[in-house]
């Protein structure tokens, strides 16, 4: 009898951090690399992962793109006082996250002869949550998109508003709704990508404003969480509430587009909009 191949635990290799990911949803294991070379969606089950700016530009524009007011970084103007002073908490947010804050802005080419500005907020930065720095980022692109006379692109991924800016932070939603009168007026288009989650003042605010609303798949979309709304009407609420599916047969966003369409959707749709051809 042939005794069986046996291997020393001091000898076993250990396999590498981050090689593998594992779906949130389904739990197949999928290489990391190919994970990302899917956009970061699961091919199995088509779960959307949640990603960042450092993600969705390259998936829009490749790796020719130009970021725009990287110069803008958060202060404390309010000194504002928790069990972590504001300071600390933003230099802690931005050593572990790499971000100087919640929002990035970029343009680059969407498809030949066609620009596009980005505006993407980030939730890995104190949960997305819009302050002072988020609303100044998305002027400026708003003013850059007039000027130039390049459509604008806004991804939100937020918890809401910065509590630690107060008044600061909710004065975004008036700044911001504003600005994008502005584009209108100049006959720029705007579209909203809507992510998981977009919740709070950003909700409230720009992106709901756009001139096409469209939404990644299953992605949680609302004003208050489904908590406080149960409790707040004493009723309980429908099945998928607040999902991107939900809204769009209510008639509150436009259209659901996977990731991997995201570009070529896009394209097609800022053609329609500006009036010119899609190239072949």
């Amino acid at each position: 009898m042939k005794e069986g191949i046996t291997t020393l635990t001091s000898e076993k290799k250990s396999v590498p951090d981050g090689l593998w990911h594992k779906c949130g949803r389904c739990k197949k294991n999928l290489l990391a690399e190919d994970h990302a070379k899917n956009n970061y969606v699961c091919p199995n089950c088509n779960y959307h992962d949640k990603i960042g700016s450092d993600e969705y530009f390259p998936i829009l524009f490749g790796t020719e793109y130009e970021e725009l007011f990287s110069n803008i970084k958060p202060t404390d103007p309010l000194k504002f006082k928790d069990t972590k002073e504001y300071a600390k908490r933003l230099k802690e947010s931005q050593e572990k996250s790499g971000l100087d804050d919640a929002m990035k802005v970029a343009v680059g080419n969407l498809a030949e002869n066609q620009k596009l500005v980005v505006a993407c907020m980030d939730f890995g930065f104190i949960g997305g949550s819009m302050g002072s720095v988020v609303g100044e980022k998305i002027a400026r692109a708003i003013d850059y998109s007039r000027e130039n006379k390049i459509p604008l692109m806004i991804i939100s991924k937020s918890g809401g508003a910065r509590m630690m800016e107060a008044a600061f932070s909710l004065m975004q939603m008036a700044k911001t709704s504003a600005k994008l009168a502005l584009l209108g007026k100049a006959g720029i288009p705007y579209i909203s990508l809507l992510t998981d989650p977009t919740t709070g003042g950003v909700t409230a605010s720009f992106a709901m404003l756009g001139d096409v609303n469209i939404a990644e798949p299953e992605a949680l979309i609302g004003f208050a969480g489904p908590r406080v709304i149960k409790e707040t009407i004493g009723k309980d609420l429908p099945k998928g509430f607040q999902s991107s599916e939900f809204l769009l047969e209510h008639g509150f966003i436009d259209f659901i587009v996977n990731r991997n369409e995201l570009r070529l959707k896009l394209t097609e749709l800022v053609h329609l909009l500006m009036k010119k051809q899609i190239p072949a």
